[in-house]
């Protein structure tokens, strides 16, 4: 049974960082003269991470989602899969990822027990998606996700950070390919973290509001619908189009927080349990772990953390979290 927090809310969703390193260089994840990677030792070893799933999952946290960075650019990320796929408890084990090595690893993830896949895809514009992640090709993107539907990771959702001035007038296309070949895609405000975030409130005019998006896509593509039932646990809102296959879904953190619902909590790679997003606040895991704590140990670590989870994020009052960019927490 999940244990609930100070404000009555179930937390059972772990999101594990796994690497700060990635095999691009998105705009709104790193600064442009890139960030110091963590050093080898600083990152957690499987065998710790497996032993803090094991924890959390005796405290009713069924679902992982494995993260970076890019979790794929760590070695023998299909061997971790296998391990946390084999952990009692643990009932749903998904990734975010930014696609481009799925076409590699894809099967071999599903065979090792992946349930399911995120893919970060901003724009399906081949020069712009070049310029947003600083050397990236979407079409190894578009091959990584027909990948992880031949693999069966479904269903596969498709993850756009929409940034004005940048690709704002990407919704559209994105939304259309829910028509055809029916993707799921979800518009996620952009969100202020660390060094990658404008000083002062001068973020405030990068954000596109998810009513924003709507106001686009249907008055191009028509009418969105609500999606009755489950599409996802997480906080997206669904909403499909006349005659799609696919939905649409839009994650608001700061036009509409959703933090009274939150369920999770973040391992960062180098093993600091972070209760928020957009708090600097953690619980560092790894010194005890290396100091041999043992389960019940690392339980009550991760209690401490359930107990200190705020009740909502500050951007409308403290500023932005500052301490790491989102390569680092796996967003």
């Amino acid at each position: 049974m999940a244990h609930f927090d100070a404000y009555s809310r179930a937390i059972n969703y772990l999101r594990v960082s796994v690497t700060d390193r990635c095999n691009l260089r998105c705009t709104y994840c790193m600064p442009p003269e890139g960030i110091p990677w963590m050093a080898h030792e600083q990152v957690m070893r499987f065998e710790e991470i497996a032993l803090v799933v094991r924890a959390a999952a005796e405290l009713g946290i069924s679902r992982v989602r494995l993260t970076g960075g890019e979790p794929l650019v760590r070695a023998g990320i299909v061997d971790l899969v296998r391990i946390l796929a084999g952990i009692p408890g643990v009932e749903d084990l998904s990734m975010t990822t930014n696609g481009v090595l799925l076409t590699r690893y894809a099967r071999n993830l599903a065979e090792a027990g992946l349930d399911r896949v995120n893919i970060s895809l901003d724009t399906l514009r081949p020069d712009r998606f070049a310029a947003m992640t600083r050397c990236g090709k979407v079409e190894e993107v578009l091959a990584g996700i027909a990948a992880a539907h031949d693999a069966g990771l479904e269903p596969v959702k498709v993850n756009s950070v929409v940034i004005r001035g940048q690709n704002d007038d990407d919704v559209v296309e994105l939304a259309r390919k829910t028509f055809e070949p029916g993707w799921h895609v979800r518009f996620i405000e952009w969100m202020p973290v660390g060094e990658t975030a404008p000083e002062d409130d001068a973020w405030r005019h990068k954000v596109v509001t998810a009513e924003e998006m709507k106001r686009r896509i249907e008055g191009e593509l028509g009418g969105l619908e609500p999606v009755d039932g489950t599409v996802g646990s997480g906080p997206a809102r669904y909403y499909r189009l006349h005659n799609a296959r696919g939905t649409i879904g839009f994650i608001t953190p700061v036009s509409e927080h959703f933090c009274y619902h939150c369920n999770r909590l973040r391992l960062t790679a180098d093993g600091q349990l972070r209760p928020c997003l957009l708090s600097d606040n953690e619980v560092d895991l790894r010194t005890p772990l290396r100091e041999g704590a043992n389960l019940e140990q690392l339980k009550s670590l991760i209690l401490q953390a359930i107990e200190i989870k705020p009740l909502q994020h500050r951007l409308n009052e403290y500023g932005h979290p500052e301490n790491r960019v989102m390569s680092q927490i796996g967003g």
